[in-house]
């Protein structure tokens, strides 16, 4: 069983999040136990960095910001914020959306499986069931359970809601490698990284199927304002069509293992039976 003592690290992309950002959320997040925030600055041109920053020095040894420069995209911005929080030392890490979609109590709760668990993934699900409140535009569910099931086709996977902000990753040398490429795909990265993962990257050893769970949450808004759009909900199921080729090769892969695998435990040809032949 996993320590409660575990090292935390929430990599949050920003993008031009000046007048979204929940300040008090945030730092209440970053007083956690154990629970440190990274604020990726993805080249906003409205003052977010200046805020980032401020947030900063109120919480000098929880909060830290990491400026990209120019604007990278949310798949990038994601990537490096996971692989600063891995070289910080972190032994669990994770991104959250900035617009804080997921609640704050629901990214603690996360945080509180994660390290009672053997889990090595751990992915927040918006699961519209009753008791719950799950807060969504019908347009976006819709386009979200499109791209679900195509996302569930490309990783062969059961997932009901791989595009939920809310995600958690054990360090290990398995997550490393999945990030030590930037992603081919801009707007279904998650989806690429959990493919990275599950089939192994660079010849690395892929996370066992037991090792992921989804986590169906109790709140989850729609906060308006969001920049992910219908037609970016569409681009990003197009962009899935990408992500088939790894799967396919993996396919080929374990189906050419399977064959030698039944060709070296087939019985050897009777001598005498080889010889009248």
């Amino acid at each position: 069983m996993a320590s409660m003592a575990e090292a935390v690290t929430i990599a949050v992309p920003c993008f031009d999040e000046r007048d979204r950002l929940d300040a008090p959320a945030l730092l209440r997040l970053a007083l956690a136990d154990g629970v440190r925030l990274l604020l990726v600055d993805d080249g906003s041109t409205d003052g977010t960095r200046s805020l980032l920053e401020s947030l900063a020095a109120r919480c000098p040894t929880r909060i830290d910001v990491l400026a990209l420069g120019s604007n990278r995209g949310k798949a990038e911005a994601v990537r490096r914020g996971l692989l600063a929080a891995v070289a910080g030392g972190a032994e669990i890490v994770g991104y959250l959306d900035a617009d804080l979609s997921t609640p704050i109590a629901e990214a603690e709760r996360l945080i509180a499986k994660m390290r009672s668990s053997s889990l090595e993934v751990l992915l927040g699900s918006r699961v519209k069931l009753l008791g719950r409140r799950i807060d969504r535009r019908a347009s976006r569910h819709y386009t979200g359970r499109v791209f679900a099931t195509l996302a569930s086709i490309v990783l062969d996977l059961p997932v009901y809601d791989t595009q939920c902000g809310a995600k958690l990753f054990r360090v290990s040398p398995a997550l490393e490698a999945a990030l030590a490429r930037p992603f081919r795909s801009r707007w279904s990265f998650d989806v690429e990284l959990l493919q990275r993962l599950v089939l192994g990257c660079d010849g690395g050893t892929p996370v066992p199927l037991r090792a992921i769970a989804e986590e169906p949450l109790e709140v989850w808004r729609d906060v308006p304002g969001s920049k992910v759009s219908v037609a970016a909900g569409v681009r990003a199921s197009a962009s899935l069509l990408r992500l088939l080729g790894p799967r396919l090769r993996a396919g080929r892969t374990d189906r050419a293992r399977a064959a030698v695998v039944a060709a070296d435990a087939a019985p050897a040809p009777h001598p005498a039976r080889s010889a009248s032949a």
